[in-house]
């Protein structure tokens, strides 16, 4: 379905949990919101959301502004436009709840300035191999989608792009390189509003999913010192751990959101602890979860590489 978010038309998938007959009060209600460029809700659908509402989760997916079937217009793709859109589309859908937003790559970014400047909306933030809206997100962003722009026009381009990642993600860049020559996205996307380097203003409980070959996972750090923040590490994982790790990361999920189901926790926890920043071993079969400290000890060469190259994937993701 469409709903009217502001000035665009926004394309909606809604899944209502099920299987509650038994359980008291209402169901926890998560948000997936998806990468730039070459995704679309799509990659929830077909990974995460119907999972999850088999699990009683009331599960909200939506096409960002310019993207799959919600409008594209020709500008107005500041990070704030893409915030205002998720508080529009709760609002629309009479969403009272907090809910719990998960976003992939610069889904991510949305749901993190999601939590910043609308911290009463937000339940638990979770960022799938992505960046909070900080001055160096900017930089970053702002020469990635320049490469992309001059790029993804060239047949030659999209034909290595098809031999070397197949042909469904050469029909996606394509499209891509069409939607930065059409619109503003490109020069508009990063040079918006941010939040502090520190990130003081994200203050809901965050779990973050990185690759641990990913130019990302060097965020390890920070979020750990200045977040109420779980880490995840995924061994031998690049960007695209959605797609590549969706066990991994539906049981991280799942289990994340049932510690912090507000109507759980009344009914049946209040002497329960609270959630401890970062904590540790709980998921050690899955991929290797950090608390405190573990990664400054990487070499600065091989995280500046890892970046570099994130820089093109997180661009068109």
């Amino acid at each position: 379905m469409k709903i009217r978010t502001g000035e665009i038309d926004t394309h909606v998938q809604y899944l209502p949990a099920a299987g509650r007959e038994d359980m008291q009060g209402e169901p926890p209600v998560v948000v997936f919101v998806h990468g730039l460029l070459t995704d679309s809700l799509a990659s929830f659908y077909f990974t995460l959301g119907p999972v999850f509402a088999a699990q009683g989760i009331d599960v909200i997916m939506y096409d960002l502004r310019g993207h799959g079937r919600s409008d594209r217009p020709e500008s107005g793709y500041q990070i704030e436009c893409f915030v205002d859109d998720f508080v529009a589309l709760l609002d629309a859908l009479g969403e009272r709840r907090k809910v719990h937003v998960v976003g992939n790559s610069f889904g991510g970014t949305v749901a993190a300035g999601v939590a910043a400047w609308h911290p009463e909306r937000v339940a638990t933030l979770t960022l799938i191999e992505a960046e909070p809206p900080v001055q160096r997100w900017t930089r970053h962003m702002a020469e990635g989608l320049a490469l992309a722009k001059e790029q993804l026009v060239y047949d030659e381009v999209i034909d290595w792009i098809k031999e070397n990642r197949g042909a469904q993600t050469a029909r996606l860049s394509r499209i891509a390189g069409r939607i930065l020559n059409s619109t503003t996205l490109g020069a508009e996307v990063w040079s918006g509003r941010v939040i502090d380097d520190d990130l003081s203003a994200i203050t809901c409980p965050v779990l973050a999913i990185f690759g641990e070959e990913s130019g990302l996972v060097a965020q390890v750090p920070l979020f750990e010192a200045t977040l109420e923040c779980r880490t995840v590490v995924l061994p031998d994982q690049g960007h695209s751990v959605l797609i590549e790790r969706t066990k991994e990361t539906r049981d991280l999920l799942l289990g994340w959101i049932r510690e912090h189901d507000v109507s759980e926790r009344e009914q049946h926890a209040r002497g329960r602890p609270q959630h401890e920043r970062c904590e540790t071993g709980e998921h050690e079969h899955e991929g290797r979860e950090h608390g405190g400290r573990g990664h400054e000890d990487r070499e600065h060469d091989g995280r500046e590489q890892g970046r570099r190259r994130h820089e093109l994937a997180e661009a068109v993701q």
